[in-house]
């Protein structure tokens, strides 16, 4: 199974009663997203379910991809790493499963791919993670196929 975690690009900053999923990308969140997507449509399987959270953000971020996408409420800020990868149905999925979320629940999804133990990775905005499992029944099929991102995709 391929697994690619992907955050979401930059966004306005929190404000007072500003509800947190209603909030949007910067400009240069929209540039970010543009290029993610761009690279990431050139390298994905054209079977790959892509699951995105709730947030405006990460439909935004999303949408540079020009993709089907399904809206996942459990991916939303907040979610606990397991969240994710049952969503995605790791490691056990057919096909390729695209997860667009936050942080700090990315990372510690990446820490739990990678280690199998708890811990606080940072994923920066924009970037995608490539994580790949062969055998379902067998984690030494695991590895990292790729780290992408926005600023080292060419134009």
């Amino acid at each position: 199974m391929d697994l690619i975690l992907w955050r979401h690009a930059e966004a306005e900053p929190a404000q007072p009663g500003l509800d947190d999923l209603e909030r949007t990308l910067t400009p240069k969140g929209h540039k970010q997203a543009r290029r993610m997507g761009q690279w990431l449509d050139s390298v994905l399987p054209e079977n790959c379910r892509i699951l995105v959270s709730p947030a405006t953000r990460t439909v935004q971020t999303v949408a540079g991809l020009g993709r089907k996408y399904k809206i996942h409420p459990d991916l939303a800020p907040g979610a606990d790493a397991s969240d994710i990868l049952k969503a995605a149905n790791w490691p056990s999925s057919k096909e390729a499963v695209l997860v667009v979320g936050h942080q700090p629940t990315l990372g510690q999804a990446a820490a739990l791919l990678m280690t199998a133990e708890d811990s606080d990775w940072e994923m920066k905005k924009g970037a995608a993670w490539w994580f790949v499992q062969r055998e379902a029944d067998d984690p030494s099929s695991f590895y990292l196929k790729a780290v992408m991102q926005p600023d080292l995709v060419t134009k």
